[in-house]
């Protein structure tokens, strides 16, 4: 046993063996490592600059990003560096942009798995771009991101054959909607885990899914509000599908914190809506004179 690990001594932890010491460190994520860890002493330091503790880069935070006293889109970029082109998997949130995702694709050819929470300044054009570079991925998660058309599913089914597992998750979509779910079983046809919280897919969609994804073992289609899971759906899914969440299983162990609205209170917004857009009124009209900054009226008989 070496010297620091004999009973009743204090070591220092600067003499832990660097094997151990990686493994503490790949705990507390890239960003406490960067800016907090490499600077404690240089045997630290030594070992944070192995391109082995950055294969797997964990860049998740709270959000609040104003209140960082670090650039986390430096932070990453640093952390991708570090690997030296060993990077296997990566956790991104609140932050990723199209230029950082298309630096990792660049440097990360050998990408396995890639996860992308709450980043609101994606584009699909962006995400399209980086992932044409990542044919060995096989684990992919867009949760509450701005990308919206499925041209960025299907660039992602046809680019990454070893596809696995996707997770598209978002706050619970009202209107019918079958579009990704068609794109889905259009091009990752490997599937064997799929979550797709909150999405607008109707039994077209997921029969869709189910046809075209033999392999797949676990779905979930929890806050699909709009899939209709009686009668034969249900049997044919508890058939197809060894674990099953279903459209109004318990959430409690879903890890975001869900925009839970009902259908009730999405159908009131749009009869209120539709008021407004037919309300007219019966007597003068008011005008704001943006150029004069002075209010007129317009009469309505004119």
């Amino acid at each position: 046993m070496p010297p620091v690990m004999k009973r009743g001594r204090h070591g220092n932890w600067a003499d832990l063996p660097p094997e151990l010491m990686s493994s503490i460190l790949l705990r507390i994520g890239a960003i406490d490592v960067l800016e907090n860890a490499q600077r404690v002493c240089r045997s630290w330091r030594r070992v944070c600059k192995d391109p082995s503790m950055w294969s797997k880069i964990d860049m998740r935070n709270d959000g609040d990003l104003e209140d960082m006293d670090y650039d986390p889109e430096i932070i990453c970029r640093h952390a991708v560096d570090r690997s030296q082109g060993d990077l296997v998997e990566i956790d991104i949130g609140y932050f990723g942009t199209d230029d950082l995702l298309n630096y990792i694709a660049v440097r990360s050819s050998n990408l396995r798995s890639l996860r992308l929470l709450m980043c609101d300044t994606l584009t699909d054009e962006g995400f399209m771009e980086a992932v044409v570079k990542l044919p060995l991925h096989e684990h992919l998660e867009v949760s509450y991101c701005s990308l919206s058309e499925e041209d960025f599913l299907k660039t992602a089914g046809q680019s990454c054959p070893n596809l696995k597992t996707l997770k598209l998750n978002s706050e619970p979509q009202f209107k019918p909607d079958d579009d990704e779910a068609l794109a889905i079983a259009e091009t990752m046809p490997g599937l064997r885990h799929l979550q797709l919280y909150g999405n607008g897919l109707t039994n077209k969609g997921l029969n869709a899914i189910l046809d075209a994804c033999p392999h797949l073992v676990h779905l979930d289609i929890r806050k699909c509000l709009r899939v209709d899971f009686d009668g034969d759906m249900a049997k044919r899914c508890f058939e197809r599908v060894k674990e099953l969440r279903q459209p109004y299983d318990p959430t409690d162990d879903y890890p975001f914190d869900g925009f839970e609205r009902t259908i009730e209170e999405e159908a009131t917004e749009d009869e209120e809506e539709e008021e407004e857009e037919d309300y007219s009124y019966d007597c003068d009209e008011y005008v704001y004179d943006v150029d004069n900054c002075s209010d007129t009226y317009d009469s309505c008989d004119d």
